[in-house]
């Protein structure tokens, strides 16, 4: 089976993305992100009970010079009481859907309390002793990527029990588009609990604001938000994220593939989990013999990836064009390619999907133009919804 990869509107796209990003640069604008805007929100800190929602990617500078947002601000004084952590941990090395236990942060000696093990939602004898919480985790813009979730239910505890949210705003590295099926509500999820499409183009701080304000919080309760804004952030620019945001995204390639790659985790097929090109390449054992091959191994990050030990016959993705859509043919050949179509799609799809229409459409032929047709009217609507609450351009 050969996948068409090379799209010339993709390529277009790169090249008028590549010169936004350079005349960006050349005006010597510094991207600053939401947690290095200290002046903008140190006072709403003092003298009050802190608490972080925090991961591996909430570091203020480059790499080398980089510093975690707790310890920037325990040096400013700031009195934090505990950190929450969400999906993959503290730390970032669980596994994804791994729960994920409580326990102390060995550098500083902090609480940890995890919001992807017993309880996804801080509960009312852990918000009792804060005054405030600080949300600081880089997201990639996609609605089945769980930081989102884990947002909304901190906005709900917070309005639960008269607090105050700060989100630190960082950047979306799959802005510069907005495409997919609207999630219908009867698919609500852990990984999906919100009507957008897959790709929805908003920054985590702009998606925090159109929770409050669409009322999709439980009983349509409002959370008292602040945001720090991005300064000198353009939605089509090509941000390199300077900490991988999850153990199985590890470039900015993975992250870019991300959106459309992800519906193959409730198939047979392999992401590349268990391997160095993780959401970069799709393969099985199943698939007839091909120039490219791969073999999942137990690894951080991966501890029981699909196919382990085994060769698996598949595409490399890794030179594809940037997207700047879901690429939905990947998916549509590799089920027309299928040996066993009855068990193809896996329970979860439809919560992937936010829709049960997308596989029914997959398995009658439906083409990849037809099926994003079906999507349009719906995303219109959510792009008029989403224009009320954009901080930037």
């Amino acid at each position: 089976m050969k996948f068409n990869i090379i799209k010339l509107k993709s390529t277009f796209f790169l090249i008028l993305m590549t010169f936004s990003y350079l005349s960006f640069s050349q005006n010597n604008d510094k991207l600053v992100v939401g947690a290095e805007r200290t002046d903008l929100f140190l006072n709403d800190l003092k003298g009050l009970n802190v608490a972080v929602v925090a991961n591996l990617t909430s570091r203020i500078g480059s790499n080398k010079k980089s510093i975690h947002i707790i310890d920037s601000l325990l040096k400013l004084n700031i009195k934090i009481k505990k950190v929450f952590s969400p999906e993959h941990g503290f730390r970032g090395l669980a596994d994804a859907g791994e729960k994920v236990e409580n326990g102390l942060d060995l550098k500083t000696g902090l609480p940890i309390i995890s919001l992807h093990g017993s309880n996804k939602k801080p509960t009312n004898n852990q918000m009792q002793d804060i005054d405030i919480i600080i949300f600081d985790i880089q997201d990639v813009g996609a609605r089945f990527y769980t930081y989102i979730s884990t947002l909304h239910y901190v906005m709900e505890a917070i309005a639960e029990n008269n607090k105050k949210l700060i989100i630190l705003d960082r950047p979306n590295p799959n802005g510069h588009y907005i495409d997919g099926p609207v999630l219908e509500d009867k698919f609500k999820s852990f990984v999906g609990m919100h009507p957008v499409p897959i790709v929805h183009g908003m920054t985590i701080g702009e998606f925090g604001i159109m929770i409050n304000k669409e009322g999709w919080l439980k009983n349509k309760i409002k959370c008292n938000l602040k945001v720090i804004p991005l300064k000198n952030y353009n939605r089509n620019m090509i941000y390199d994220l300077p900490v991988k945001p999850s153990p199985n995204l590890p470039n900015k390639k993975s992250i870019n593939l991300y959106p459309s790659l992800c519906l193959f985790e409730q198939t047979p097929l392999s992401i590349g989990r268990g391997t160095n090109m993780q959401f970069q390449i799709i393969g099985s054992p199943d698939w007839e013999k091909t120039d490219f091959n791969f073999k999942p191994k137990s690894m951080s990050g991966a501890k029981y990836p699909k196919h382990l030990d085994e060769i698996c016959n598949g595409v490399d993705l890794s030179k594809s064009p940037y997207l700047n859509n879901i690429n939905l043919q990947w998916i549509i050949e590799a089920y027309n390619k299928s040996k066993n179509k009855s068990s193809f799609f896996r329970n979860g799809f439809n919560k992937l999907a936010g829709n049960s229409k997308l596989q029914k459409q997959i398995i009658n032929g439906i083409s990849e133009k037809e099926i994003k047709e079906s999507w349009k009217n719906n995303i219109e609507e959510f792009k008029i919804m989403r224009s009320k609450y954009l901080l930037y351009n």
